[in-house]
């Protein structure tokens, strides 16, 4: 088992945890890490782009000349795709882009992310993130004292407003609980921030 300080808000190191190599400490595996990504990133899209087709643009409705007799081309209506403001031909219709991953591979995923922010010395477990007040200031200067990143995922065992609030004007820096962490967000920010409870409790969650 890997073992890592806890520190406090002000950098002093309080004690240490032992970190489950089942979630901590495997080989990541960056196709499963890939694949979920992908997976979250398409779920996101809205799927909403849409062109008119020829039956759908207004117009055209009189044939632009007559058939024969001019040398020209024929045509039956402006609205064909070879004319300005014609319909568009094989054009976006509005679709669902999303899918599922099987579950064996989001698991094998996240625990391959929280494994390769241990290995590469960038995971911090802090005491706890108890604030008096709602001070932003408070948790910049937290995060500065721990050694945290360019950007930080702090995550809380649970509801926490004083934290939540403190911290969410503080650009890069996100919070979150650990049953809405995910593989993205792990990857996306610099440092993994995790209260000791928040550590223990995604342990007994994701094991």
């Amino acid at each position: 088992m890997a073992k890592i300080d806890v520190k406090d808000l002000t950098g002093a190191v309080k004690g240490s945890i032992e970190l489950s190599d089942e979630i901590f400490g495997i080989e990541p595996n960056e196709v499963a890490m890939s694949t979920v990504v992908r997976n979250q990133l398409a779920n996101r899209r809205q799927g909403t782009q849409k062109t008119k087709t020829r039956s759908e643009v207004s117009g055209g409705g009189k044939r632009p000349y007559r058939q024969k007799g001019t040398g020209r081309a024929r045509h039956g209506s402006t609205r064909s795709a070879q004319y300005v403001g014609g319909g568009i031909i094989f054009g976006p219709n509005p679709r669902s882009y999303s899918y599922t991953v099987p579950k064996k591979i989001k698991r094998l995923a996240l625990k391959s992310a929280l494994s390769s922010k241990v290995a590469s010395e960038k995971m911090i477990v802090i005491e706890n993130m108890d604030l008096d007040e709602v001070k932003t200031a408070t948790v910049a200067k937290a995060l500065k004292a721990i050694g945290a990143g360019n950007s930080s995922l702090i995550v809380l065992e649970g509801v926490n407003k004083n934290a939540e609030l403190s911290a969410r004007n503080i650009k890069d820096v996100k919070t979150a609980l650990v049953n809405t962490i995910n593989v993205m967000d792990i990857l996306k920010y610099d440092s993994f921030v995790a209260t000791k409870a928040a550590v223990e409790k995604i342990e007994e969650v994701y094991k």
